[in-house]
């Protein structure tokens, strides 16, 4: 089972998150991946300790060669750094013609900065609107919304707002919600539907959101609807986070390739 999914995304040199992480995901789920990198960071599990931008000509030009060539039937976002990449972005969302699973990336795990200030308005103007499915975590829902953001009922009021700028679907992902169990919100027009379970205890968290985003584009790219790329993602991204390798003495990198190896 493939489908090819076009990862729009800055590397991580430490292979957590980012590019990395998402090319991991969507080979251990079946899809194929391709790139555009958006810029280089130097970084490991204890932080981002430089980010080195890649002119959006030169982003928009990588990801039309794929285009062209290999073809895409999703689109994954990851890391886009300034308003000129953000309009790249959508540019080959368009050309393209597949459905985005936009992860608004503006803060690392770490707390770093991964995105200018000019960053969430052009998200706002430009990507959510071409969304089929955003997927912001709490401080990023936040900083799209003008909205608090400190429980469930604050996700589901931000998801709304969100809805409204445009997004088909909204994945609002309940990590940063303080409580033993974390609960993520499958949000449409239609309704919505609930991603729950018990915490778990761990500092091996880098990439979570750069991975779920990316497993969800591969169901999507592989004809599977909404809800089941959803349900297959958010499973896939627990069971990486309980057999997390250890590595590192900061925020660790998941397990991407567990389901190669289950069975």
């Amino acid at each position: 089972m493939l489908g090819r999914v076009l990862i729009i995304a800055g590397s991580d040199s430490g292979g957590g998150a980012g590019i990395q992480a998402d090319i991991k995901t969507v080979t251990a789920l079946g899809g194929y991946a391709s790139t555009a990198v958006t810029a280089i960071t130097v970084q490991n599990t204890l932080g981002v300790f430089g980010v080195y931008p890649i002119p959006a000509a030169v982003v928009e030009a990588q990801g039309r060669a794929v285009i062209d060539d290999i073809g895409a039937d999703a689109i994954k976002t990851g890391m886009l750094g300034d308003a000129a990449v953000v309009e790249a972005a959508a540019a080959l969302i368009d050309h393209a013609g597949a459905p985005a699973v936009i992860d608004p990336v503006m803060v690392a795990t770490s707390g770093d900065a991964l995105a200018g200030p000019d960053v969430a308005a052009a998200m706002i103007r430009l990507l959510i609107p071409r969304a089929a499915l955003l997927t912001p975590n709490a401080p990023e829902a936040a900083a799209l919304t003008g909205l608090a953001v400190l429980t469930t009922d604050d996700l589901r009021r931000a998801g709304e707002a969100l809805l409204r700028l445009g997004a088909r679907a909204v994945l609002m992902k309940g990590g940063h919600i303080a409580g033993d169990t974390v609960t993520d919100l499958l949000m449409t027009a239609a309704g919505e539907v609930i991603f729950a379970g018990p915490r778990i205890e761990t500092r091996h968290t880098h990439g979570t959101g750069c991975t779920l985003a990316s497993a969800c584009a591969a169901g999507l790219a592989q004809g599977m609807t909404l809800e089941a790329a959803v349900a297959r993602a958010w499973a896939y991204v627990a069971e990486a986070i309980r057999r997390a390798p250890g590595y590192g003495a900061g925020s660790g990198p998941l397990d991407h390739g567990w389901p190669l190896r289950a069975g």
